[in-house]
């Protein structure tokens, strides 16, 4: 089994474990009609943890993100400590099927649980599964740990769990921009041609920008996380800038009964420390934790206590 070590100034620098401590291979799940593609992997005898039927941590990328950007170099930690893990990616992203790159968290949802779903027919995993999601994606992983039951433990660092929220901390007058482009961009879909401007936004941008990801730093922060070989795009269709503004997760928190780690950055200016904190007090299992992070340096700077914390859950959730 081979891999492709992905190329990014975030992670380049990381600790990352031998090769001969994890094995890959593609695997594929059935999406809405379509194939979500992802990278399963597959500890070795020799990892810290015994190989034999691995839990399997499902992991879906950032918002607007590819599997590749950040996520590889925690998968490898987590086989190299005994735990599966599958990074795939939405419909319209990376190697899945299509290529609008459309950021529909209704349809991300249906595609983590299609993921869960798909790992439990693989030979030789166990039947333990832990939905993992950071800053949008933690919406999507609790989602799916509070609607299937085979999740058994569910991780959401630097969570975004209220889109509307996430968009009015820009302000008025970005947010009402924001939600006027997505608009723009819905009815121009329906009706080609009939409104022009809007149709496409930028995912990663500056704080003036009509922007899925809009706040100080960030566009260089997210940019640097980008596989150097990805054909991935800086842009999403304006209608997604809607449908984010629509999700919000909250009030499904309560009936989350799995342990959950909540993992927030005190320096976090898209998931602010005291929202996460508030959210991580509606989970009846909950673990919360706080790093002297900001959204991006759990990739990367603060990568190893951020890894830390997380090997450590998972050590907690399935000892014996």
């Amino acid at each position: 089994m081979t891999r492709r070590i992905p190329r990014n100034r975030a992670q380049r620098d990381l600790d990352r474990p031998a090769r001969e401590r994890f094995a890959t291979r593609t695997l594929t799940a059935d999406c809405a009609g379509g194939s979500c593609r992802g990278r399963l992997y597959l500890p070795s005898s020799d990892a810290s943890a015994p190989a034999e039927d691995p839990p399997v941590v499902v992991m879906g990328p950032e918002i607007g993100a590819e599997a590749t950007f950040g996520l590889p170099a925690i998968a490898e930690r987590f086989a190299a400590a005994g735990y599966a893990a599958f990074r795939f990616d939405y419909p319209g992203f990376g190697d899945s099927d299509g290529d609008d790159q459309r950021i529909d968290p209704a349809g991300h949802r249906r595609a983590y649980a299609a993921a869960v779903d798909r790992v439990q027919e693989v030979p030789d995993l166990g039947s333990s599964v832990v939905a993992y999601g950071a800053g949008f994606a933690a919406a999507h992983a609790l989602w799916v740990a509070e609607e299937r039951r085979a999740v058994d433990a569910v991780m959401a660092i630097t969570p975004i769990l209220d889109g509307g929220a996430y968009l009015r901390r820009r302000g008025f007058g970005p947010f009402a921009r924001a939600v006027g482009a997505g608009i723009r961009g819905r009815i121009g879909e329906v009706i080609p041609g009939g409104i022009s401007g809007g149709r496409a936004v930028p995912i990663a941008g500056d704080p003036e920008d009509r922007a899925v990801v809009a706040a100080p730093d960030a566009k260089r922060a997210y940019l640097d996380l980008v596989d150097r070989d990805s054909d991935w795009r800086n842009e999403t269709p304006a209608g997604s800038l809607l449908s984010i503004a629509r999700a919000d997760v909250t009030d499904r928190l309560a009936d989350v009964r799995v342990p959950a780690l909540v993992l927030a950055g005190a320096d976090d200016v898209l998931a602010p420390v005291d929202a996460v904190e508030r959210a991580a007090d509606r989970l009846p299992r909950g673990t919360y934790v706080r790093l002297p992070a900001d959204h991006w340096s759990v990739y990367s700077t603060d990568f190893e206590p951020a890894i830390g914390h997380q090997l450590s859950f998972l050590t907690d959730v399935f000892a014996d």
